[in-house]
């Protein structure tokens, strides 16, 4: 009996030392998800009220080469991917960059691909442009602007090297030139779609964590043009896509209490070196998702951050299993009347991935990054 009842306080010990883990976890993970939510309601409204439409209508009309053009698209996403996040970028900018192409009389492979290898590798600028930045600073003691300072070298390495390889690996299918489809001009307006992207960069950048604000913008937005009739709510829950989300986040948590229950990846990153690192989080992203493997690979103290948002960020290009916005990407190819490869992904992925993350981890380490 005596034996039964000393073991009482063990247990539930145990149970408080799991909540403290789930509850440190849970912690962890609702920030980033909070904020995707806020951008993904101001790109829905930006969409439709065809700020993006009016961009491809000026890509559309840039003089040059049909390179020239590809470069130009990868640009805007870029853009985008930094401004607003990749999810944004992959699911409105897909359609854009397919609909430049049909209207220059291009074939697609490049602007399909090009959209979402383009988002991926230009996700490393603001904590905001990728889930994982957020996910892996979680501590908030990381500005916007010191993160943008100190992830710049792989930043700007990561997209550019990306782009050259999508232009020598597509480079016979931009020289084949087929029907082109005619196209309506549209102008860019400074409404309130665009002013909103605007104002949630800035608190991104300003803000240590801006979750709740970006969201209260975008629900704002939505709120307008719902009182306006513009917009549905019932439309822009099936957008955000909930569902996926939420198991995302469940899968979060439940790999962030695991991590903090176990020692085994926070004492292997701890020792590892900046080219393993990035190896161990590039894999872990094609296995995972990278979402529930950032949660996974952060939990302990992490030697090389940059390496380890690298491999996490430009990783999922090996493979269509590596991100959401891959799967995002995917759907709005499907909607556009274009249908992916995940083979054909793979095959470039393989060759554009491995080379833009050991440039850029030379890059970093050359100019003497904090985060390398």
């Amino acid at each position: 009996m005596y034996g039964r009842l000393a073991g009482v306080p063990l247990i539930a010990l145990a149970l408080l030392l799991a909540a403290s883990q789930a509850h440190a976890a849970l912690a962890q993970a609702w920030p980033p998800f909070v904020l995707v939510t806020g951008l993904l309601l101001i790109g829905l409204v930006a969409g439709r009220d065809g700020l993006f439409e009016a961009a491809a209508s000026r890509l559309v009309r840039l003089p040059g080469s049909p390179t020239l053009l590809l470069l130009a698209c990868l640009a805007l996403v870029c853009g985008v991917t930094a401004l607003l996040n990749l999810d944004t970028a992959a699911v409105f900018l897909t359609p854009v960059l397919l609909e430049v192409g049909r209207r220059r009389g291009l074939q697609a492979a490049p602007f399909l691909y090009g959209a979402v290898f383009m988002a991926n590798s230009s996700s490393l600028f603001l904590p905001g442009s990728n889930l994982t930045n957020l996910l892996v600073l979680s501590d908030g003691r990381v500005t916007g602007a010191s993160f943008f300072v100190g992830m710049l070298p792989f930043a700007l390495a990561a997209p550019a090297l990306t782009a050259a390889g999508l232009v020598l690996i597509h480079r016979r299918a931009l020289s084949v030139a087929v029907a082109p489809v005619a196209g309506q001009r549209s102008s860019l307006r400074f409404g309130a779609s665009l002013w909103a992207a605007l104002l949630a960069a800035a608190l991104i950048v300003l803000l240590r964590n801006a979750a709740l604000p970006v969201l209260a913008v975008g629900l704002a937005l939505a709120a307008w043009r719902a009182r306006g009739g513009q917009l549905a709510w019932r439309e822009a829950l099936a957008w955000l896509g909930l569902p996926a989300l939420a198991s995302l986040f469940g899968l979060a948590v439940a790999l962030g209490t695991l991590a903090r229950a176990s020692s085994f990846p926070a004492e292997l990153l701890r020792s590892a070196d900046a080219p393993t690192t990035t190896a161990v989080a590039a894999l872990a992203s094609v296995a995972l998702n990278n979402l529930p493997a950032a949660v996974l690979l952060s939990a302990g103290r992490r030697a090389h951050v940059g390496a380890l948002l690298l491999g996490l960020n430009v990783g999922p290009n090996l493979a269509v299993s590596g991100s959401l916005a891959v799967l995002l990407w995917w759907r709005a190819a499907r909607a556009a009347g274009v249908r992916p490869s995940a083979l054909a992904y793979a095959r470039q992925g393989l060759l554009l991935a491995p080379v833009a993350i050991a440039a850029s981890l030379a890059i970093g380490a050359g100019v003497r990054s904090p985060y390398a």
